[in-house]
Formats: C-alpha cells, sequence, structure tokens
C-alpha cells in the first residue's frame, strides 16, 4: 500500500504515466530527427557522468511536467543536475513550486529521465525512463529506496521500434505492465514472468562489467561463482550466456521478462580501491524502479544479500543484485557472498 503518501496509489500511478509518455513522445521525435552524432553531442558532466544533447530532451519534459504537478501537491524532484535546488534546508532535488515551503513538501519523486542513454542514441537498444516515489523528508528523515511506495519503468524504444512497454507497481499491490503499439496506439496489458529455471545453467546471467577499470574483477568474479554452482564444462557447448544491458532499468526488465536469470552490478566494491579515480557505477535514480521488479517475484538485494536502502540522492554508490527467483537466490547468494568476502579479505 502507498499509505506514507497523501494520495492514493492510482494517483501517482495516473501522473507517473502520463509523464512517461510525455517524455517517450519528446525523446521519440529527437531520436527519429537527428543523427547519432547530433545525439551524442557531450554538453556536460554530473554526477561523475556525461550528459548528451538527448538527455536534455528528456530533462526538458520532467521539469515542465513537474512545474504542472506541483500546482496540485508540492514535490521534491531528486534528479542529475538537481542538486541543492537553491534551499539550504534541502539535502538534494528542487522543490516544485519554485519556493513552497520544504515543510508542506507531499512527497519525493526521483527520476532517471532516460536510462540507457548511449544504446538509445546510437539505435542499439531502448532506453528506460524510471520514476520512485517515496514520502518527503521530514527533518532528520530522508527517504531511502526501501521507501519507494510507488514507482513505474517506461520502455524509450529505438527508432526502427514498433512497441514499448510499460510496467508499474505500489508497495504490496503487484505489478501491471502493457505494451503499446506505437504504429496503431493500441495498449495491451500483460503479466511479466520472470524465469522459473532453478540453475543457470543454459540461460542469461552476468555480472556487470560495461567500462574499463574493473572489467577484470568482474569476470574473474564470474569465472569463480559459476565454476562453483556449476563445476567444469563437460563439453565445449557454453554453460552460461552473457548479455549485457548498459541500463539498470533494463536490466530489471530483462530479469521481470524472464529474460535473465540472474544479474549482478558490484562496481562500487569491485573497482580497485588503491586506484585515484573512481569509476562510473550505479546511483539511486539508476535502482528507483526496482519495486517494480520485487512485486513482479524478482529478489533484489545489495551486495551483502540486505534490501536496497541507499538515500534518494545523486551521488550514493550502490551495488545490487538480482535474482528472478527464490530458487535462484538460494542457490547463488550463499556462493556470491562467500566469494565477496574472500575479495574483500584478499584486499
Amino acid at each position: 500500500m502507498a499509505s506514507d503518501l497523501p494520495r492514493d496509489a492510482s494517483y501517482f500511478v495516473d501522473h507517473l504515466r502520463a509523464l512517461a509518455l510525455e517524455l517517450r513522445a519528446a525523446v521519440g521525435r529527437s531520436v527519429r530527427g537527428s543523427t547519432a552524432e547530433e545525439l551524442s553531442t557531450a554538453t556536460g558532466d554530473r554526477g561523475g557522468d556525461t550528459i548528451y544533447r538527448l538527455d536534455e530532451h528528456g530533462e526538458g519534459v520532467l521539469l515542465t511536467y513537474c512545474t504542472r504537478w506541483g500546482e496540485d501537491l508540492p514535490l521534491l524532484l531528486v534528479a542529475e543536475g538537481l542538486e541543492g535546488g537553491g534551499d539550504p534546508t534541502l539535502r538534494v532535488g528542487r522543490i516544485f513550486p519554485h519556493g513552497a515551503d520544504p515543510q508542506r513538501l507531499a512527497f519525493t519523486m526521483i527520476v532517471d529521465p532516460i536510462d540507457g542513454t548511449r544504446g538509445l542514441m546510437y539505435g542499439k537498444r531502448s532506453a528506460w525512463a524510471l520514476f520512485g516515489v517515496a514520502p518527503p523528508p521530514r527533518g532528520r528523515y530522508h527517504p531511502t529506496l526501501a521507501d519507494i511506495a510507488v514507482a513505474l519503468q517506461a520502455e524509450l524504444p529505438t527508432a526502427r521500434a514498433a512497441l514499448a512497454d510499460v510496467l508499474w507497481a505500489a508497495r504490496g499491490e503487484g505489478v501491471q505492465a502493457e505494451t503499446h503499439d506505437l504504429r496503431t496506439g493500441a495498449v495491451t496489458p500483460f503479466v511479466p514472468r520472470p524465469s522459473r529455471a532453478s540453475t543457470l545453467a543454459g540461460g542469461f546471467a552476468a555480472i556487470s562489467k560495461f567500462f574499463p577499470g574493473a572489467k577484470a574483477a568482474a569476470a574473474e568474479l564470474e569465472e569463480r561463482l559459476y565454476l562453483a554452482l556449476l563445476g567444469p564444462p563437460s563439453s565445449e557447448s557454453p554453460q552460461v550466456f552473457d548479455d549485457e544491458y548498459i541500463s539498470s532499468g533494463g536490466q530489471l526488465y530483462e530479469l521481470m521478462a524472464g529474460h535473465d536469470r540472474f544479474l549482478a552490478d558490484l562496481r562500487p566494491i569491485l573497482h580497485d580501491p588503491a586506484e585515484a579515480l573512481s569509476r562510473l557505477c550505479c546511483h539511486p535514480y539508476d535502482l528507483c524502479t526496482a519495486l517494480v521488479a520485487r512485486e513482479a517475484g524478482v529478489i533484489v538485494t545489495d551486495e551483502r544479500g540486505a534490501p536496497l536502502a541507499a538515500p534518494l540522492d545523486t551521488t550514493s554508490r550502490v551495488a545490487w543484485v538480482g535474482y528472478a527467483n527464490a530458487a535462484l537466490h538460494q542457490s547463488i547468494e550463499p556462493v556470491l557472498q562467500r566469494l565477496l568476502k574472500e575479495i574483500r579479505e584478499e584486499r
């Protein structure tokens, strides 16, 4: 239930869905009307991540919508580029409407307008718009990922796509999802079905190694994990298949859709502490729709097996692990924890 919020879950779902569709339309026009070179022009750097021209199209829609929404319910928006917001009483974010009393905020919304920018701007793979709603900050209380009560993620498809999915959930109420036909406007409900397999053998799984910096450590951990779980290969046929989706929302979708059985993004802890330069990793806005995956039956934890509880800010470095079902969780997690303990001891 979304009982910690001033309106029922359907109110927030309706707003999030409308915002997501506006954002999808604007991003779609940009993708169809611009070259990859134009979309991939870097316009700045925020939170250690490069911001591209395509990102700015999504941000414009977001800010305009929040200006309208804030007239109904004052809100705190947490998203890249909004740190501080000009109000010294706030740790992060920007208040809508401008100048509203921080003590009268109705809710917090954390957003990644385009998660997977790089894949989308080159036409390789869909990106996702991610939205999570939680109670507002009060005094010493600051909401975390564990406090998100309503979440929605919407597919931002490539220019060649004919279909796009939207999925949402309220805490304790299960998941709902629909496929949009971009040619006809038809909307078809569907039920996400995570894999029921009890082994990784023959399926897709991965420990994220998107970028240089922690690739070797992630690959070594992956090899050790699969060897411990499956033993030495008995033939030349691959035991496990690897398909890395450079979008946290996309990874959660792959788990919900039954495409992947196990995924882990452990960049914050696999990064070599001796290196002076930290590397890009997940932030809370990348995982603000983990609630949707959990309501679909996916098990999502932090690197120690606990629920995700990072503060709703734009700077915290977050590691996470996703299991398609309880059987995989029970078989993989003890082995993964033992290997991570060995890595910590080795360092």
